[in-house]
């Protein structure tokens, strides 16, 4: 049976997501103008792509539910960090902590966390830069602080994390020793190949300078 907020509660959160979407982006533009920044004026492609979402209420509900906690707006808004989300996807891992550290500068940016699952990977092979950001929202003659949750990895980082995310659904969490085991694996060997690509790419610059390229 699928775990849902009460008529009630379904309807004080549909009046809590929009805030969510305005913090959101807001901080969408404040990416925007740094990526273009990068990509056009400073030369440096840090980042691919960016991505938004903010959680479908079924799985701010399921997330309450696996918490133990009541599953109730009020709740939604005190106990989860990731109801909005923003995703950026870099060619290299170098580029992870570059980009962290402009999010940190940022004004009007204030960091609440940080978690390095690069360096510092899960049992699982999971690597990412989380941060947990908040952005102030004006609206209805007030100021209020949304949170967002940041996530910064490379696109092998992010194709095994949507393998791994699918493994979990399709075993409800409960992933086979053997599946597990193997996608630890291959999480190791592909932070090998960002690291391997990288040094590529280094290569490749300083042949391009030897030779007066850009």
């Amino acid at each position: 049976m699928a775990i849902r907020f009460s008529n009630e509660e379904f309807e004080r959160l549909k009046a809590l997501l929009p805030v969510y979407d305005w913090g959101l982006r807001t901080l969408m533009t404040k990416l925007g103008i740094i990526h273009e920044d990068l990509s056009n004026f400073q030369k440096k492609g840090a980042i691919d792509f960016i991505h938004s979402r903010i959680k479908a209420p079924e799985s701010i509900a399921q997330k309450l539910h696996e918490m133990g906690l009541d599953i109730t707006a009020e709740n939604a808004k005190k106990h989860l960090k990731d109801i909005a989300g923003a995703r950026i996807i870099c060619p290299f891992a170098t580029d992870i902590y570059f980009l962290a550290g402009i999010i940190r500068s940022m004004p009007g940016v204030n960091i609440l966390k940080e978690k390095d699952y690069i360096s510092s990977p899960k049992r699982s092979g999971y690597r990412s830069y989380h941060l947990v950001v908040q952005i102030p929202v004006f609206f209805s003659g007030k100021t209020e602080d949304v949170t967002v949750e940041i996530q910064i990895r490379t696109e092998a980082m992010n194709f095994w994390a949507t393998l791994e995310h699918k493994a979990r659904y399709k075993y409800r969490g409960d992933i086979p020793q053997n599946l597990s085991d193997e996608l630890a694996t291959i999480a190791d060997k592909i932070a090998e190949l960002d690291h391997r690509m990288f040094t590529i790419h280094e290569i490749i610059s300083m042949i391009n300078e030897g030779n007066g390229h850009d």
